[in-house]
């Protein structure tokens, strides 16, 4: 009977990882169709996360589906009729107050988590799910740097998802460290034929 739970639990977790994937080639090709899939992935990974234990990456994936009609949209109705939304650059203040943001704030929640819950890893835990509601949010609004931000937070989930054997999680995540690399020089080509 165990075989069977761990075969169907290896299978949920290898579709959301196809949707996932998926997702991620679409948002680089700017292709809106792409928050079709990080909906139907977080669905999943919301019931994944959960029973591991990774409470904040379970509230992150609620988030991320939510934010999916959100990105749908911008992507849609954003910027003008005729280019739809254009890539765009942030400040280096707005950067550094981002940074600090999220660091604090990760620091405040992995403290209350650690004391309150059985929480596994809960500053990291706290730190990658903060960083990528933040990221999320430039992904939508088609921020340059969301790349940037995509690869430390995808450094710090590969060893959180390892630590907790969701090895193919871990997989993803070394696939989007690679992804986002070739996302921000996709995305900076293009930006750079807007100016």
């Amino acid at each position: 009977m165990e075989n069977v739970i761990n075969f169907n639990w290896v299978g949920i977790e290898t579709l959301a990882v196809v949707l996932a994937i998926i997702y991620l080639f679409l948002a680089i090709k700017e292709n809106s169709l792409c928050w079709y899939f990080v909906f139907l992935s977080a669905a999943i990974y919301i019931w994944i996360f959960i029973n591991s234990s990774l409470y904040m990456a379970s509230l992150l994936n609620v988030y991320y589906a939510l934010m999916s009609i959100y990105g749908l949209y911008q992507w849609r109705k954003g910027g003008d009729k005729k280019s739809g939304l254009p890539i765009k650059c942030l400040s280096s203040s707005h950067h550094i107050f981002i940074v600090i943001s999220v660091i604090s704030l990760s620091l405040i929640i992995g403290y209350f988590l650690e004391s309150y819950t059985d929480s596994k890893l809960p500053y990291l835990d706290s730190f990658a799910a903060l960083s990528s509601i933040v990221t999320t949010i430039m992904v939508a609004r088609k921020i340059l740097e969301n790349w940037l931000y995509w690869i430390a937070i995808d450094a710090v989930s590969i060893y959180l998802y390892l630590s907790q054997d969701l090895y193919q999680t871990a997989i993803l995540f070394v696939l989007y460290m690679i992804l986002s690399i070739m996302g921000y020089y996709e995305w900076r080509k293009r930006y750079l034929s807007y100016i």
